[in-house]
């Protein structure tokens, strides 16, 4: 017999076997047709392949070798990826973490001191100049007082002249007491 008749004869005999499951489904209910579809076509599956082997026996090995293959590319992709990125976040987190801290802190520092120096520098101005107007005003009143009250060269020609007269007014008050 010729193997091409052979797999003719069992391609059809596939074909009547997935036609009979179809008939189940009709007659007898849901379940034992697709239950038997199933296999039917499950076992049509492994007649494909055990025929593509036979004809192409490279065919299997190159499936194969392919299947593995994209296998190992995709779990070594996803594994250097996923080892790559968070050995790249650690890193890149730490850095930035690091010289985030360094700069803040110089930048904070340096703002602060500007700031704080700036501040005193003001108010402490403004108080000395507040209070070296209050001490002027204050020198301002006491000049004032010392301006009004009299001199000594004033209050000794009063004395002489409240002396004299007093002496006048001694000397009167005797003269008409006698």
């Amino acid at each position: 017999m010729n193997p091409s008749r052979v797999d003719f004869f069992v391609d059809l005999a596939y074909g009547l076997v997935i036609l009979l499951a179809v008939g189940l489904i009709l007659v007898l209910g849901t379940n034992v047709g697709v239950a038997f579809g199933i296999g039917a076509l499950v076992s049509y599956v492994v007649h494909v392949v055990w025929k593509m082997a036979r004809f192409d026996p490279e065919w299997m090995t190159e499936e194969v070798t392919e299947k593995v293959e994209e296998t190992l590319t995709e779990e070594v992709t996803e594994s250097v990826e996923k080892t790559v990125a968070e050995e790249v976040t650690e890193e890149v987190t730490e850095s930035v973490e690091k010289t985030v801290a360094e700069e803040v802190t110089e930048e904070v520092t340096e703002k602060v001191e500007q700031t704080v120096t700036e501040e005193v520098t003001e108010n402490v101005e403004r108080t000395l100049s507040e209070e070296v107007d209050d001490i002027i005003e204050q020198l301002q009143q006491v000049n004032d007082r010392v301006d009004r009250r009299p001199r000594a060269d004033q209050i000794d020609a009063m004395t002489k002249d409240d002396a004299e007269t007093d002496a006048e007014a001694d000397a009167d008050a005797e003269a008409e007491n006698r």
